[in-house]
């Protein structure tokens, strides 16, 4: 399974309203595990960001406008993410940029979800964690994710945070499997440590009379909503002696 975990950032909030994308980051998984493989372009949004987006992300004019437009990037960008599954933080946001962008272009999709499927963290976190915060910060928190680097809102370092806090959220470890150069590794070099017990004089602690009358009582309660299992054990250490007994004769 091929899973494209993606963020954007943005000169503003409206596509409608002439904003454009100026970044985009990808980070693959296969088979929830993940490659090198990366997506990561800086994109001239052909018009100046909004003070209140710089302020977020902090990427500024006179650097965009040295990077290739989207037009430019776009055939990779969607060779890049086509027939996966595309992973995103608060994705109908991410989802409208794009369309948006595609649009503008002939022969490219008009719909990002007719070349990938798109999963929404955000919408995943509410029904996990309902009426708490499920900002990525907010989950990298709950998860123990570091985000120490995310000083301002990047794509390709939120899209980083996102991809461990998703596989934190949907399982946490992606593999038991020794078939990794490292677990190999890890394997071949541990040691069995053998315990030397002569000498040891190990002291069994019996019940007291008391004790065992308390047993009995608790075991006589449990037993009115089925046998207690510690029955069940006794029995068997009666019928294992008597089947012990005739060999020892």
């Amino acid at each position: 399974m091929r899973q494209i975990v993606l963020d954007t950032e943005t000169t503003g909030l409206e596509p409608a309203a002439g904003h454009r994308i100026i970044e985009l980051g990808c980070v693959e998984l296969v088979n929830r595990r993940p490659t090198q493989n990366r997506f990561h372009r800086y994109v001239n949004p052909e018009r100046e960001v909004d003070r209140g987006a710089l302020e977020v992300h902090g990427i500024e004019n006179e650097f965009l406008a040295t990077q290739p437009k989207f037009a430019e990037v776009a055939a990779e960008f969607v060779e890049f993410i086509r027939g996966a599954e595309l992973v995103i933080h608060n994705a109908d946001f991410d989802i409208e940029f794009l369309n948006h962008e595609l649009r503008r272009l002939p022969g490219m999709p008009q719909e990002i979800r007719a070349c990938c499927g798109v999963l929404d963290t955000l919408a995943l976190a509410r029904r996990m964690h309902p009426g708490q915060r499920n900002s990525l910060d907010a989950l990298a928190k709950r998860y123990n994710v570091d985000n120490s680097k995310r000083e301002l809102h990047g794509a390709l370092l939120d899209a980083q945070i996102l991809a461990d806090i998703y596989l934190a959220m949907t399982g946490g470890q992606v593999s038991l499997s020794l078939d990794s150069e490292p677990a190999r590794a890890a394997a071949a070099s541990a040691v069995e440590l053998a315990v030397d017990r002569r000498g040891l004089d190990l002291v069994v602690l019996e019940a007291s009379a008391e004790e065992a009358r308390a047993h009995e009582a608790m075991l006589a309660v449990m037993a009115k909503r089925g046998q207690p299992i510690w029955r069940e054990l006794e029995r068997e250490v009666v019928e294992g002696a008597a089947r012990l007994a005739p060999a020892a004769a």
